[in-house]
């Protein structure tokens, strides 16, 4: 297949995927999809020149980002775990490493706010969510979408029912109308007795839904429309942490 035909080919044949997805609940998707080819190819021309742009704008703080996690504490100072993406294929996500170094086999899943394996950047990193910047180069690779569905480990993609794997039609996202509803999920996640089941059984299937209403609802607009819902929300969230900055300086000085 020539370069020109794989970059068009923006959602893949039924045959070519894996057993489990050919299933009549994802077959719905599929077929809705499929009518909006034009748009998905659309899509994934203006991820490859914003995410290009975005990686240019950035830049400076990835590098002052890189520099801080690495002065900080040993281990590199980008964090690769396996994720799955478009037609259950696993891929290694990218994000600045906000936790001390550790075995990834014994690390748990999901992160609580207070989780005390978080170092003193990577708490700021978080919070301002500088720590997903690398995964531009996921959507330049073709692993990642700008918006789509945030992409799962593969012990809880095994827990998807069969219209959920209906998400794993199109490639992972950065943002999602589920990324913005569910922004503070630390905080949820940290008054919970057994974070990863609260997260599993609760926050992911709230999460499912608001994914595959986006399936149904997919368009070059609504996509946009999430965008600028994320861009609030990142300005929002950098005003509030720059608020309390001040308001701590203050106090010292008092």
């Amino acid at each position: 297949m020539g370069l020109q035909a794989r970059f068009l080919k923006v959602l893949p044949e039924w045959d070519e995927l894996p057993g489990v997805m050919r299933c009549d609940e994802v077959r719905v998707y599929f077929r809705q999809l499929s009518q909006k080819r034009g748009q998905l190819i659309v899509k994934r021309i203006f991820d490859i020149y914003a995410a290009a742009v975005l990686l240019a704008v950035f830049s400076p703080v990835m590098l002052a980002s890189a520099i801080a996690v690495s002065a900080e504490s040993e281990g590199g100072a980008i964090f690769r775990q396996r994720r799955v993406t478009q037609g259950g294929r696993v891929f290694g996500i990218l994000k600045f490493r906000t936790m001390y170094a550790a075995d990834p086999k014994n690390m748990p899943l999901v992160t609580a706010r207070g989780d005390t394996r978080i170092t003193r950047v990577g708490r700021i990193l978080r919070r301002l969510r500088i720590d997903e910047l690398p995964q531009l180069i996921n959507v330049l690779a073709g692993d990642m979408t700008l918006v789509g569905t945030r992409p799962e480990v593969e012990k809880f993609v095994r827990k998807y029912t069969p219209e959920m794997l209906a998400t794993l039609l199109l490639p992972a996202g950065m943002t999602s109308a589920a990324s913005v509803r569910f922004r503070d999920e630390e905080a949820l996640l940290d008054c919970a007795d057994d974070p990863e089941r609260e997260y599993a059984e609760h926050i992911l299937q709230e999460k499912m839904r608001l994914n595959l209403d986006y399936l149904r609802n997919f368009s070059i607009v609504s996509d946009a429309g999430i965008i600028a819902e994320t861009a609030a929300a990142a300005l929002s969230l950098a005003s509030r942490e720059l608020f309390r900055s001040r308001c701590r300086y203050a106090s010292k000085k008092l």
